[in-house]
């Protein structure tokens, strides 16, 4: 698994080699309030918090992004992800944890609470597409009980109507995986729209205001949650 990690890091960095997209370190700190956590068509949770906090510097970015729970105070996620992006295409890893599945610093197989997960996509303008496979760590297992690299593609599309900003997204698990609770394969599992509305407070503060429904055809379920960021 680490052999895995330094390869892919090192990958990162021969990709930067050839084009540098700032000149600065740039930083960034905001949080989500949320009525539900929904996931790629799953419920994760109830209402929370949704702190994030990165740094980024010539194409690079390192991310940490939380869940805490105000309802159920147990329902605790911490997020690593370390991206590179050049022109329109992006690759990067992160490293999924959640509080309570076990202890933040136990690596070891089949005992660790971390999942990790590649991801490589690209924005054609009118849409972005993104692979997303798990590579180590707690992973799901297929029908044959053997781990299924459990993996997720998406397509979304951002656009503006009636003076909001949209996005509609449209996500599938293409491989037998009890992780997203598909077990016989390929599977629709997430269908969402979403609007952002900014909400003027004063002439130099505007809050994000967003509302987002989206159904799972999968498992038959369906989600309406709403939100608002908070950001310097």
């Amino acid at each position: 698994m680490l052999k895995r990690t330094v390869l892919f890091v090192v990958a990162l960095i021969a990709l930067a080699q050839n084009s540098w997209a700032q000149d600065k370190v740039e930083a960034n700190v905001s949080a989500d309030i949320v009525s539900k956590y929904i996931w790629r068509g799953q419920q994760l949770g109830d209402a929370a918090v949704q702190p994030t906090l990165g740094v980024s510097y010539k194409g690079f970015s390192l991310e940490a992004w939380g869940n805490c729970g105000l309802v159920n105070s147990g329902e605790e996620e911490i997020d690593l992800t370390l991206s590179y992006s050049i022109g329109n295409f992006n690759i990067g890893i992160t490293d999924y944890y959640v509080a309570g599945d076990g202890k933040y610093f136990e690596y070891a197989s089949h005992k660790t609470a971390h999942t990790f997960e590649a991801n490589v996509g690209y924005d054609f303008g009118v849409c972005s597409l993104q692979w997303f496979t798990n590579f180590a760590g707690c992973d799901g297992v297929n029908k044959d009980g053997d781990r299924a690299y459990s993996s997720y593609v998406e397509v979304s599309a951002p656009f503006n109507l009636g003076g909001m900003e949209w996005n509609a997204t449209v996500g599938a698990v293409p491989f037998a995986t009890d992780y997203y609770d598909c077990a016989n394969g390929f599977a629709v599992t997430n269908v969402s729209l979403q609007a952002t509305k900014d909400i003027k407070i004063t002439d130099s503060f505007s809050l994000p205001v967003f509302a987002a429904i989206s159904a799972n055809p999968s498992t038959q379920q369906a989600y309406f949650a709403v939100g608002l960021t908070l950001e310097p």
